[in-house]
């Protein structure tokens, strides 16, 4: 079954004729992930059957839109490359019998070229964001939207929307944004006095974005650690070995000092560690991948949770998810519109 679905998936490679041309190429996007959500609901046209929401037919649409995410990825790409900032337009076809990683980095880079431990770790790291349980954002978007009943493209659409978020799939371009502006106030990346003063600047809203986060630390479910954050940190560590280690060390310190700087902003002892989004731009960014990529990396990924989550919901539940609110506010006396202030 395996060697059947890797078939299947080098037919659904290769998108469907005119499709680049006519829904990339002539309305290219400055921003991938709209580009992405763009091509996802195009797809419905090219479907000859797209309303049915069969098990059989919503598997194949999904195998179809798993295949076809990378190679739509990467003429968005490229078409923006062109289009917007006057680069040369490079147009690789998938190629048959490489795996999703390799596909995708013959395919953004002009030379087609990559290395073994390039393709191996960007599997990984697609691996690792592919599924992360039902109360992620983007994967809970799928079940309320598939819950209405409506078809597979415009439920992956929904959910792509939902991860260009910074606060969901975008997170990891906050962690190198903020790691920029760290590096950019404190001077000496290996004074671990003026990183924590900093840290704790930021959680006090005086720095960076005034968000008083330090993203890339903390998590929902994970407090002691992150195992997704602990894999990606061990291939951060193999690149920097390979390629030169001072940024991966600076990551590091961060990390180490993070939960320190909570514990004396917050007086609390509440353990906190690094999540998926504190290493995995980085990881990226040793691999050579443009920042605009990031998040369409994610999304080429996560599909593959979004299917299953979207077969699930068919399979379990036949009655529309909704939200059940409760007005907290008190009871106003109603006021004239001529009396109200403007």
């Amino acid at each position: 079954q395996l060697e059947e679905v890797k078939s299947l998936l080098d037919e659904c490679r290769k998108l469907p004729d005119g499709f680049a041309e006519d829904m990339i190429m002539k309305a290219p996007s400055n921003n991938i992930m709209n580009k992405l959500a763009r091509c996802a609901l195009a797809s419905y046209s090219y479907d000859s059957n797209p309303d049915d929401i069969s098990y059989e037919n919503v598997l194949r649409q999904c195998i179809r839109l798993i295949g076809q995410m990378p190679t739509m990825t990467a003429y968005a790409y490229q078409a923006r490359n062109h289009y917007y900032y006057d680069k040369s337009l490079y147009i690789h076809n998938p190629q048959k019998g490489l795996s999703t990683s390799e596909n995708l980095l013959q395919m953004i880079r002009p030379d087609s070229r990559y290395t073994k431990l390039e393709a191996e770790i960007l599997d990984l790291a697609l691996v690792l964001h592919a599924e992360h349980g039902g109360g992620n954002n983007s994967s809970f978007t799928v079940h309320v939207v598939t819950s209405t009943g409506t078809d597979t493209y415009s439920a992956i659409a929904a959910a792509i929307g939902a991860l260009k978020g910074p606060k969901h799939g975008g997170a990891n371009l906050k962690v190198m944004d903020m790691m920029e502006d760290i590096k950019a106030h404190v001077g000496d990346k290996r004074d671990k006095g003026r990183i924590k003063d900093y840290l704790i600047r930021l959680l006090n809203k005086e720095a960076y974005d005034g968000s008083g986060l330090i993203y890339g630390i903390g998590h929902a479910v994970y407090t002691k650690s992150d195992p997704r954050a602990k894999l990606l940190k061990r291939k951060a560590e193999e690149l920097a070995a390979a390629l030169g280690g001072e940024e991966f060390n600076f990551y590091k310190t961060v990390e180490e000092l993070a939960p320190s700087a909570f514990e004396e902003y917050k007086n609390s002892s509440k353990v906190m560690c690094a999540n998926v989004d504190f290493y995995s731009g980085l990881v990226y960014s040793m691999l050579n991948i443009p920042k605009e990529l990031f998040t369409p990396i994610f999304a080429i990924s996560r599909i593959a949770g979004w299917s299953a989550h979207r077969l699930e919901e068919l399979a379990v539940s036949n009655r529309i998810i909704r939200p059940a609110y409760k007005n907290a506010g008190r009871k106003q006396p109603y006021v004239d519109l001529s009396d109200r202030r403007e």
